[in-house]
C-alpha cells in the first residue's frame, strides 16, 4: 500500500500525475489520500499529522511525503525504514520530526528523473521509488545507504517555576486547538495537585480536563486528552480557534495549583 501527503492541493493535476506515475510503474499498486491540504511548506503539520496516522496502516505500508520536495546538496532524497513502513521524501529534518527514534534503514535516491526539471521530484523519483517497494522490490536497490536523518527541533514544553509552557501546534478542521504537551508530561507536573490552563495571555483559562467534547455545553470551552494522548482545547459544537482568537505557535500555560485540587478524568 502506498500513501500520498501533500500540499498540493485538489485543483491542479499534481495528484493525478503522482499516482499515474505509480500505476505505470505498478499497475496493482494500491494508493491511499491521506491529505493533500497541508499549508504550503509546512513540514511540522504534515508530520505531525502524517505521524499520526502512518501507524494505522499495514506493515510495509510505503508513505510518499509531497512537502517540500526540491532536492539540493544538504537536503537529499531519501528513503527511510522506521518500524516496519517506508518513508519516502526530502530529508530537511521532516523525518526527525516524525520518529521518535533513529530508522532501521536509510538510503540516498539514486533514481533519474524523468527530465532535467527538477521541480517535481515527487512524481519523477519518489512514485518510481515507491513503485519498486511495493513490488518487493529492496531498499537497498534504490541507491546507496546512509547513517543518519537530518535533525529538526521543535519547540517542547518547558517547566519555568510552577507554570509548564507550551504551544499550540495544529489546528485541525474543526478548529480544535492541538498542543505540544502530551498527557505523560501533564500528569507529571500536576500530579495530585489542581491546575489552570490559560491561553490568550490569559483571558481564557480551564481548570478541569474532561472526557469528551459532551462533557459540557454547546459553546463551552473543554479541555480534554486526544486519542493520541495530547492535550487539546475546543469548544463543543463550536470553532475554539476563530472564536478564541487563537492561532499555531500561540502559547499555552499550565500553572499547578497545590491549594486547589481538581479531579483529571482523562
Amino acid at each position: 500500500m502506498i500513501t500520498l501527503i501533500s500540499d498540493w492541493g485538489t485543483s491542479d493535476y499534481y495528484v493525478a500525475a503522482v499516482k499515474g506515475m505509480i500505476y505505470k510503474f505498478h499497475p496493482q499498486a494500491q494508493i491511499v489520500d491521506i491529505t493533500h491540504q497541508i499549508q504550503p511548506f509546512d513540514s511540522a503539520e504534515a508530520a505531525y499529522i502524517l505521524k499520526n496516522a502512518a501507524m494505522s496502516f499495514p506493515d510495509g505500508t510505503i508513505h510518499i511525503i509531497g512537502i517540500n520536495t526540491e532536492e539540493s546538496l544538504k537536503d537529499m532524497h531519501i528513503v527511510a525504514y522506521y518500524n516496519k513502513h517506508y518513508f519516502i521524501g526530502t530529508d530537511d529534518g521532516i523525518f526527525s520530526l516524525i520518529f521518535d527514534s533513529e530508522p532501521d534503514k536509510i538510503y540516498e535516491l539514486d533514481i533519474p528523473l524523468e527530465s532535467s526539471n527538477h521541480t517535481f521530484s515527487s512524481r519523477d523519483r519518489f512514485a518510481k521509488a515507491a513503485a519498486h517497494l511495493s513490488k518487493g522490490d529492496p531498499a537497498s536497490e534504490l541507491g546507496p545507504e546512509k547513517n543518519d536523518i537530518k535533525n529538526k527541533l521543535l519547540f517542547k514544553p518547558v517547566i519555568i517555576e510552577n507554570s509548564l509552557k507550551g504551544m499550540i501546534i495544529h489546528i485541525d478542521n474543526y478548529q480544535n486547538l492541538i498542543t505540544n504537551i502530551t498527557k505523560e508530561e501533564f500528569k507529571k507536573f500536576v500530579s495530585s495537585s489542581g491546575f489552570e490552563i490559560s491561553f490568550r495571555s490569559q483571558k481564557y483559562k480551564v481548570t478541569e480536563l474532561h472526557d469528551s467534547y459532551g462533557d459540557v455545553r454547546p459553546g463551552e470551552i473543554v479541555a480534554l486528552f486526544t486519542s493520541n494522548d495530547i492535550l487539546e482545547i475546543s469548544i463543543n459544537k463550536g470553532k475554539a480557534a476563530s472564536l478564541l482568537g487563537i492561532n499555531k505557535t500561540d502559547p499555552i500555560v499550565i500553572t499547578s495549583n497545590t491549594t486547589n485540587p481538581s479531579s483529571i478524568q482523562a
